[in-house]
């Protein structure tokens, strides 16, 4: 967990502009799980987390990619934090059209993290995270699970595991007719659109994670931590998404705890972090959200391999938002 601060000046810039919206690309256009073999040097990646490529193979549903394997992250980066680092997967040759992964290039690829089969429970609820900000808004990274078997360079079985793949932001940008946008470090918060900006955070307070910032980033960087933007909305604002929910009261990794700053003991307690100049907006959305609460508790119950005791602990965490919103007390720091 990291503070940001030392941040560079406000500035902008907009990669291309906003167009029709298109559909998901065929891996994201579906929940159901897919199987994957991965062969290359994972001992290599395992022992050496240098963010240097190394070339591999991947193969899922008869079609072989030929790929490119580099370790990424920061905290599950490091051997003492994960026995397994995260992986960025980039296709070194077109895909075949009509194949899973057709217009696909290089993909974030979220791991076991530890060898522990008991593990998995954490990657399947951090991914249930990513299904709750997708009933939200569209405005979200889709993530597609996979039953992984991991493949030495000799053929030789490494590791079978769960993981899942996150959506490239520029079809996040696509999908919802949007562009993204590059800036810099740090952004002022009349930048960002008030609708997105509180909903960003009024999920990060459903899932109890302090890891992230809308409008910063570390020096030298671009915003945001562990969020993105999008530009094209309508006010012609800035419009933030998240990402990364390693670090949250909802998974509860055995890695993570509290930020230095928030008054808080432990991740599962909740303090608001929104801006009180979103106030009205983010009012609004709770009122939207209230009755839906069956929808968003039900979420755990179709996430395949979660067991019963995680479903029965996730849906009573977020239940515990829902008591929250209909309480008033989630924005109790904005109330004087």
């Amino acid at each position: 967990m990291r503070n940001w601060i030392g941040l560079a000046t406000v500035g902008f810039a907009s990669a291309g502009f906003a167009a029709a919206p298109q559909p998901p690309t065929p891996l994201f256009a579906s929940d159901a799980p897919i199987n994957v073999r991965i062969q290359g040097p994972m001992s290599s990646l395992v022992s050496n987390r240098k963010e240097v490529a190394r070339p591999g193979t991947m193969v899922v549903d008869g079609v072989t990619y030929p790929i490119a394997l580099t370790p990424r992250g920061i905290t599950r980066r490091t051997s003492d934090t994960c026995d397994f680092p995260p992986l960025r997967v980039e296709l070194t040759q077109a895909a075949p059209p009509g194949s899973l992964f057709a217009h696909q290039r290089k993909l974030k690829l979220v791991t076991h993290c530890k060898r522990d089969t008991s593990f998995q429970q954490k990657v399947l609820l951090e991914y249930s995270a990513y299904r709750l900000y997708n009933l939200m808004t569209p405005l979200s990274f889709r993530a597609r699970l996979a039953n992984i078997d991991y493949v030495d360079e000799s053929g030789r079985p490494y590791v079978s595991r769960i993981g899942f793949f996150l959506e490239d932001f520029s079809d996040v940008a696509k999908r919802n007719g949007m562009a993204t946008a590059h800036m810099p470090a740090l952004i002022s918060v009349s930048q960002i659109e008030p609708e997105s900006g509180a909903r960003f955070a009024v999920f990060e307070y459903m899932i109890s994670n302090y890891d992230w910032s809308m409008r910063a980033g570390p020096q030298g960087t671009e915003c945001c931590h562990n969020g993105r933007l999008l530009s094209g909305a309508a006010s012609g604002l800035l419009t933030p998404v998240p990402y990364d929910f390693d670090f949250s009261g909802l998974v509860d990794a055995p890695y993570a705890g509290p930020p230095e700053g928030i008054p808080i003991d432990n991740l599962k307690q909740r303090n608001y972090r929104g801006y009180c100049m979103h106030l009205t907006q983010a009012r609004a959305l709770g009122a939207q959200l209230l009755p839906r609460r069956a929808e968003f508790l039900g979420v755990f119950a179709t996430v395949p391999g979660l067991d019963q005791s995680n479903q029965a602990r996730a849906s009573a965490f977020i239940d515990g938002f829902f008591k929250d919103l209909a309480s008033g007390r989630i924005f109790k720091s904005c109330v004087s």
